[in-house]
């Protein structure tokens, strides 16, 4: 086997940036790096002459807009088009492959942060996906999946003995990646997700947040395995950059009975509740990618209707992807 190019995606092909990302020349082999998250978003024809096979082996952390799973369909469409293989390297999924939340895209709403019809958390690995992919928007990819060895569904990462290395430099922790689904979300909103500060996505806050007041009401109500914590913070970059912010640290008690989604579509109500003045919610629909969903928390919904809203589709998609699932319970 001859390795012949390497295919950088988002955060780099070590994972260690946080902008866009250019081609290059991979200092620990000399071999060139195209970069899919720059000018381009899938190899090109040039790029894919004299190759045979495409290796996918990049880990994912369970969310519908983490990007590289959309990167894993651009990929496999480039492949069928130039008539190149494609292996996956399976991973697990770290924050577990049993429960699915969230609403599911709205059709035809297809973008970099939504490549599929999938829900918020989608409970899949990245070779279940690829399968998925592959199978429902019918590319027809020459696909090998390589499974992983000892994985169970429901095991979170902790349970696997890997050691954690960080798949993108924000993404520091287990308890980062299980709440991402729920915190990440309102980061298109004037709220800082802690990007800047020592605890991305286990914090948000903004200027003009209470946080004693926003624990206060986030803690009434009861929501599993987490727990809330007045913290104010001055991020150095991204959102409220060198602002004082008052917000709350979100403490997970337990991985397994988090409910990030439950969790995200709370602090929303929660937020927009307390500050209907100061919280712009006019781009929060950009990674919700769910109309009905997006409109219920503007017209002042509960977090109850909000869930309402997308449980006929969730249950559907929990149908759909069972032709895909590679690992046992």
């Amino acid at each position: 086997m001859k390795l012949v190019a390497l295919f950088s995606p988002e955060h780099g092909i070590r994972g260690e940036f946080d902008e866009k990302v250019g081609d290059g020349k991979d200092e620990k082999t000399g071999l060139p790096v195209y970069s899919l998250y720059g000018e381009r978003r899938k190899p090109t024809a040039e790029q894919l002459k004299g190759v045979d096979t495409i290796v996918y082996d990049i880990q994912d952390i369970g969310c519908r807009f983490y990007t590289y799973i959309s990167t894993l369909g651009l990929v496999m469409e480039a492949a069928k088009e130039a008539g190149v293989k494609v292996v996956v390297l399976d991973r697990p999924n770290p924050i577990g492959g049993v429960r699915v939340e969230g609403p599911v895209r709205d059709a035809g709403r297809e973008s970099f942060v939504a490549y599929h019809e999938l829900p918020l958390r989608h409970g899949l690995t990245v070779g279940e996906l690829a399968t998925l992919f592959n199978a429902e928007r019918k590319i027809g990819a020459d696909l090998t999946v390589v499974k992983c060895e000892g994985w169970k569904r429901g095991d979170t990462f902790d349970r696997t003995g890997l050691p954690w290395r960080n798949p993108s430099p924000n993404m520091r922790h287990l308890t980062a990646a299980v709440l991402y689904p729920g915190i990440g979300i309102i980061e298109t909103t004037n709220v800082s997700v802690g990007r800047g500060t020592e605890r991305p996505f286990e914090w948000f806050g903004a200027p003009w947040i209470d946080g004693r007041k926003l624990a206060a009401e986030l803690s009434k109500q009861n929501l599993p395995g987490v727990r809330f914590v007045p913290t104010s913070r001055t991020p150095t970059g991204s959102t409220h950059k060198d602002k004082a912010c008052g917000g709350v640290d979100v403490i997970v008690d337990d991985w397994e009975k988090v409910r990030p989604v439950s969790l995200g579509m709370a602090v929303a109500v929660t937020l927009r509740k307390l500050y209907p003045d100061d919280w712009q919610t006019k781009r929060y629909d950009t990674l919700l990618v769910h109309k009905v969903t997006f409109d219920a928390l503007t017209g002042g919904k509960s977090a109850a209707e909000l869930e309402a809203a997308w449980a006929a589709d969730l249950a559907k998609f929990a149908e759909r992807r069972t032709a895909a699932l590679l690992y046992a319970e």
